[in-house]
């Protein structure tokens, strides 16, 4: 049975399965029913790997064992497959976030944090920054930038750059602005997104921006991060921003935006079309 990479490639990342497993799962899906010899056979896997890559197909949801000698093995619809993988994902996902929570107030956790502080002395401020590939490890960084904030946010985005945020960050802020946080929302406000500026003016003074294309966000005037590409030009995938621990550079731009800011058109009264 020849299988091309290409597919076995996309079977691999979108199920997560190693290759072994992938080339084994489709030799079974060819057969309906084999054993594990002659899938080892048919798929060109190993067989002192076979069993055990059946194995791991079974507890995953792919395949059933049948009982019998010699022992069989048997296919599942595909469609089957997928619910099974979803409902053992959204299983795997709760156990898992679990028990991170119990994690709150264990030893473990307080070890850990004993070894960052202690660690955190012996780094040059200049090394506290770094770069993030991808628009959901920006929203990931920015939800802990919010959930550390004490004083001040300062978000400033671009119009779709406003309704993404309010799906993600939302939470977060609204959990900054419980603890006094102040917090400062600047983006262009238009007829599309004009409800979800609404909704960001109960957690934050909201502004537009009237013309002004930028993206980046300050903590507690120590704490950075700004976006390197337009966000209209970019997939997802390829977005950039760089982040950077710096309270000298962090100051530096909320003074630059506090002369901007006071151009800004208050929400109140921006026209919409």
């Amino acid at each position: 049975m020849i299988i091309k990479d290409e597919f076995l490639g996309r079977l691999r990342k979108i199920f997560d399965l190693n290759l072994y497993e992938a080339k084994v799962w489709t030799a079974l899906l060819s057969r309906g029913t084999s054993t594990a010899g002659e899938l080892s056979n048919i798929s060109d896997v190993p067989r002192s790997r076979t069993y055990d890559i059946l194995e791991s197909l079974e507890k995953k949801g792919f395949i059933v064992m049948k009982l019998g000698k010699p022992i069989k093995f048997v296919a599942l619809k595909p469609e089957e497959v997928v619910e099974r993988v979803k409902r053992n994902l959204v299983v795997e996902a709760q156990e898992k976030s679990k028990r991170l929570e119990k994690l709150q107030g264990d030893e473990v956790l307080e070890e850990l944090n004993t070894l960052f502080t202690n660690g955190v002395k012996f780094v040059e401020p200049s090394d506290l920054s770094g770069s993030l590939r991808g628009r959901q490890n920006m929203y990931n960084h920015l939800d802990m930038m919010f959930r550390s904030a004490e004083k001040t946010i300062t978000l400033v985005t671009t119009a779709e750059g406003l309704t993404r945020k309010m799906e993600t960050l939302m939470p977060a802020l609204e959990k900054a602005r419980k603890r006094g946080v102040v917090i400062r929302v600047a983006a262009p406000i238009n007829s599309e997104n004009m409800k979800v500026a609404k909704d960001f003016a109960k957690v934050a003074e909201v502004r537009s921006t009237n013309g002004l294309n930028a993206r980046f966000v300050v903590a507690d005037s120590e704490e950075l991060m700004f976006m390197l590409l337009d966000d209209k030009s970019v997939h997802p995938s390829y977005d950039v921003a760089v982040w950077l621990s710096t309270p000298f550079f962090a100051r530096a731009l909320e003074q630059m935006f506090e002369v901007a800011w006071t151009g800004f058109t208050p929400l109140a009264k921006v026209k919409v079309k």
